[in-house]
């Protein structure tokens, strides 16, 4: 069992989720039943490792009525959270998700503006006695310095804490550089560090710093790259539903495997986070994972070392 997880979502949001029968655009829509969670990509991770039986504490900022009632849907839902206040109305977004397909159109809100002095409480609210690794994932809010993740995972070394951050662009980079095992998408990868493969662009964070690099491939499954070498991990069937969460999943399984493990047999994570992120795919809502799918698959992934 791995240790505890805190998870870092500096962009937290209050997730508004719409099932209508069919999309049509410029048209209109009931909504019989709309959701209505905390979320935000930390959040999804904590909520799948929670699910998969770890201990987690999630991290962030709220401000407004909107952050009041992301911290009472986190109270609800059972995961313990650490919320650092701030003067700005926390974010919302919206998911809609097509009856036909269950494909979901998402529309994301920028979120409030963090000052320096709310990034300093933050980091002073930081519990790093308790953790075992650090888990940051998702968009940085207004007012943040574009390495604020890396800045973290600086921190975390400082203190003993191994770090996992899912980042694209520059920023991934950056966390590279600090030494934190970084995951990302393959468009990210390529936009951090041109038109490469992603075997090639995992083995460059590597040497540029990174503990290990995680890198999802849409179809092509996922490639994980280390000190101790390189694997493709083939996913086992397409499946189809709402993909919004299934990059959360495998950074959860990531951060678990890390909490539990400096050097984790990564093929046997990858195995786990391949399985998880499509077992999150066939459920309506980010964050969820359909537990049954997630066991039977997670043997039946193909490994292979690169």
């Amino acid at each position: 069992m791995a240790g505890l997880i805190g998870t870092v979502t500096l962009n937290l949001a209050l997730d508004v989720t719409y099932g209508v029968d069919e999309l049509v655009v410029g048209g209109s829509h009931r909504v019989d039943a709309p959701q209505q969670r905390a979320g935000g990509k930390g959040v999804n991770v904590a909520r799948v490792a929670a699910t998969l039986g770890h201990q987690v504490l999630a991290l962030g900022f709220v401000g407004g009525l909107t952050g009041e009632i992301v911290a009472e849907e986190l109270f609800d839902a059972g995961l313990t959270a650490l919320l650092t206040p701030i003067r700005g109305e926390t974010r919302r977004t919206v998911a809609i998700v097509n009856g036909v397909d269950g494909d979901a159109t998402i529309f994301n809100e920028a979120g409030p503006s963090v000052s320096e002095d709310e990034w300093r409480a933050f980091h002073d609210r930081m519990p790093w006695a308790r953790l075992d690794v650090l888990a940051c994932s998702g968009s940085l809010p207004p007012g943040l310095p574009s390495d604020a993740y890396a800045e973290l995972a600086v921190r975390a070394r400082h203190h003993d804490v191994l770090s996992v951050i899912d980042v694209g662009g520059d920023a991934l980079v950056a966390a590279a550089k600090a030494g934190a095992v970084v995951r990302s998408n393959a468009a990210e990868l390529r936009e951090a560090l041109g038109d490469l493969s992603v075997e090639e662009g995992a083995r460059q964070l590597v040497a540029a710093g990174a503990t290990a690099a995680v890198i999802t491939d849409g179809a092509r499954g996922m490639v994980a790259a280390s000190n101790q070498g390189a694997w493709r991990a083939l996913p086992v069937e397409r499946v189809a539903g709402n993909p919004t969460g299934a990059g959360d999943a495998c950074t959860a399984v990531v951060a678990a495997a890390v909490a539990g493990s400096p050097e984790p047999d990564w093929p046997v994570v990858l195995k786990s986070a391949v399985a998880a992120s499509a077992a999150a795919v066939l459920t309506p809502v980010a964050g969820d994972i359909d537990l049954e799918a997630y066991r039977r698959w997670q043997p039946q992934v193909v490994v292979q070392a690169l």
